[in-house]
């Protein structure tokens, strides 16, 4: 656990006890700061209690003297307007930051790598920490994904933090000095948080603008925000690193066919056509920039290829968990936009595809051109009605309302022809679980659940496609 003493004998509040708060609080606390905690759930607060916090729900009266307020990302900092506890903050003078501060201000002379972007982040971090990890270096990775910062083990000089970052987590943050940053790609995502696309990516430019002169940036050229941010960083004498997909650049990295290469050399500097966790020309991206930032990081090109088909895979992203009659069953349940779920129905022919939930703007418009790819779609959650109406006449569809039922008729279906079985839900998870890691394992229990107990068949696959028994635990 990283102890957070800038706040010794002062008062902080804590709102949101989610993971991220509850680790704050560990980290404040064990800090000697008084700790005043709120949550709309009694449990979370009682969970902070018993970390050695105290309740006060917010107001002049009981946050007064406050000297910060730890905001959870998942509440309204700006858009669509401030929420009352930021208002309340504000009054107060107290600043108002989040644990990813808390860990920059602890630990400022850390060797980090941010990476950030609005599909692909957690491949290419957990990619990253795996070519890391196999070099051996000692590695914390986490933030977004995963564990909290707050939650690392404490790391020497020459060890490595990466931080998955979003939006929301840059827009709490002022302090953090990394010395590589990763900008992978950017589509519209939380323009709501935002007040639009351009406030949106001015959120996410902010990182590059927090890392020192001397950082590496590597930063992905493919869509036209990310090529316009490339040419700006270069033209200010930034350590610019271009990663590109489907082109060749004059200088950086690029995979083309899925080879790598680096601009400027014939031959190619890895093969990852063959790697099934790195699937896609999407995933060719993430292995880019995990290339490019492993480099900036010290590792050689010995060191990272052979360590690229060794990636496992990231759970909830194109995770095979089942095979059963000649069906593979595919949790792609991170896939919470649009642009995400493409990836997917781009990689596979002959889907089954399960979509729905509460849908971002622009829902599914933009995957027609995948629609030949797909035998039937199944609709589930919120957006069901919505997307039914969009893919009236162009694709069959059934609206399912659950996903177990989806889940099983996409199978049944399936079953005599063979093919894919892919939840790759273009939406968020919160209509009908609380997460999206929750929703990917419900999928896979009843993609194993089916696959256990199918005449002649076999006990489910874990995601690297090796035998393995049902979980059976409903959510």
């Amino acid at each position: 656990m990283i102890t957070i003493a800038t706040y010794r004998d002062k008062m902080v509040a804590v709102f949101g006890l989610g993971r991220t708060g509850l680790s704050a609080v560990r980290a404040l606390v064990a800090g000697g700061a008084e700790v005043l905690v709120w949550d709309d759930d009694p449990n979370r607060r009682s969970d902070a209690v018993s970390l050695g916090a105290r309740t006060a729900e917010p107001s002049i009266e009981k946050w007064r003297g406050i000297a910060a307020l730890v905001l959870s990302p998942g509440v309204p900092l700006t858009h669509p307007q401030p929420h009352p506890v930021v208002t309340l903050a504000d009054k107060l003078g107290a600043e108002i930051i989040g644990d990813v501060e808390l860990f920059a201000r602890s630990r400022p002379l850390a060797k980090i790598a941010a990476i950030t972007g609005t599909n692909g982040k957690s491949t290419t971090t957990s990619l990253l920490k795996h070519l890391l990890a196999a070099a051996g270096r000692r590695v914390e990775a986490g933030a977004n994904l995963g564990q909290p910062v707050l939650d690392f083990d404490v790391l020497g000089p020459g060890d490595d933090y990466l931080l998955e970052l979003s939006s929301y987590q840059i827009d709490l943050t002022t302090g953090l000095r990394p010395a590589v940053v990763a900008w992978l790609n950017i589509s519209p995502d939380h323009l709501d948080r935002h007040g639009g696309m351009d406030g949106y990516v001015a959120a996410k430019r902010r990182l590059l603008d927090m890392a020192g002169a001397n950082a590496v940036l590597v930063i992905g050229g493919d869509d036209p925000h990310s090529a316009r941010i490339c040419r700006d960083m270069r033209a200010t004498g930034r350590r610019v690193v271009e990663i590109a997909v489907g082109r060749e650049i004059t200088d950086g990295l690029y995979a083309l066919d899925g080879r790598l290469f680096r601009a400027g050399v014939a031959d190619p500097i890895a093969d990852l056509s063959g790697i099934e966790t790195l699937r896609g020309s999407h995933n060719w991206q993430n292995a880019a920039a995990a290339f490019a930032v492993a480099e900036a990081l010290g590792l050689t090109p010995d060191q990272i290829v052979p360590a690229l088909s060794s990636y496992p895979g990231l759970p909830h992203r194109m995770e095979l968990v089942a095979r059963h009659d000649n069906v593979m069953f595919v949790n792609d349940s991170k896939a919470t936009n649009g642009s995400a779920a493409a990836h997917a129905l781009a990689a596979y022919d002959n889907i089954y595809w399960i979509a729905g939930g509460i849908a971002k703007q622009g829902g599914i418009s933009g995957l027609g051109e995948f629609f030949p790819r797909i035998k039937r779609a199944y609709l589930i959650g919120e957006a069901a009605p919505s997307f039914a109406r969009m893919l009236d006449g162009t694709l069959p569809y059934e609206q399912s309302g659950d996903l177990i039922t989806a889940v099983h008729a996409a199978h049944d279906a399936a079953a005599g022809h063979g093919g894919v079985v892919l939840l790759s839900p273009a939406c968020a998870s919160f209509d009908q679980f609380a997460s999206f890691e929750e929703r990917g394992e419900r999928f896979r229990d009843i993609a194993q659940d089916i696959a256990g107990r199918g005449i002649g068949g076999n006990e489910g696959t874990d995601g690297n496609g090796h035998p393995r028994r049902a979980a059976g635990g409903a959510f």
